[in-house]
């Protein structure tokens, strides 16, 4: 997360493996410094990751802001991981797939589906116990996050949590049975 939130500014001169090595206080004058005056490539407006993949609903910011934000994201995970476990080659699968949100509507059912996540993967039973995800900062849990979603959606927390909560068993029906289901029935 510390990567997702690093990343989202356009003006860092740092990789973020050099940069963990620096000095703490300095690394603190330099993000805020940073944080005040450079231009975000985007905002993130939930976040899920998954032992196995992540979920990311970002607006964009700049021109390729995405792009330049998720090139930069990926390869500098894929090169700590990489590092951390004494491994070579590539870490990600395929390149990343993006939807274009049309509607508020669509951008709401999206978070619930991106907080639901953990849920469906059997790996907690509440989303609020899932610690990798935006959904604690969306019931005001978390303060000091890194999404931007209170400028985006306008729903009160109590009635994101009933929002969220009654679809659990929906959607778990879902990801028990989409294997059934044809995606690229045309190639």
């Amino acid at each position: 997360m510390k990567i997702m939130d690093f990343y989202r500014y356009s003006g860092f001169a740092y990789k973020y493996s050099n940069f963990i090595a620096l000095n703490k206080n300095f690394q603190q004058d330099y993000l805020r410094s940073i944080k005040n005056n450079s231009p975000k490539l985007i905002n993130i407006v939930a976040y899920c990751l998954m032992p196995t993949h992540i979920h990311l609903l970002l607006e964009q910011n700049i021109d390729n802001g995405i792009t330049k934000y998720l090139t930069k994201l990926l390869n500098s995970f894929s090169r700590y991981f990489n590092l951390y476990h004494h491994r070579r080659g590539p870490l990600w699968e395929s390149h990343f797939k993006s939807i274009l949100v049309n509607t508020d509507s669509q951008l709401l059912h999206l978070t619930r589906y991106i907080h639901l996540n953990p849920v469906s993967a059997n790996l907690v039973k509440k989303p609020e116990k899932w610690q990798f995800s935006s959904y604690n900062e969306y019931l005001g849990k978390i303060t000091n996050g890194i999404c931007d979603w209170k400028d985006i959606i306008d729903i009160n927390s109590d009635k994101y949590q009933k929002f969220v909560n009654s679809r659990i068993a929906y959607q778990k029906e879902l990801s028990r049975i989409k294997h059934l289901l044809i995606e690229d029935a045309g190639k």
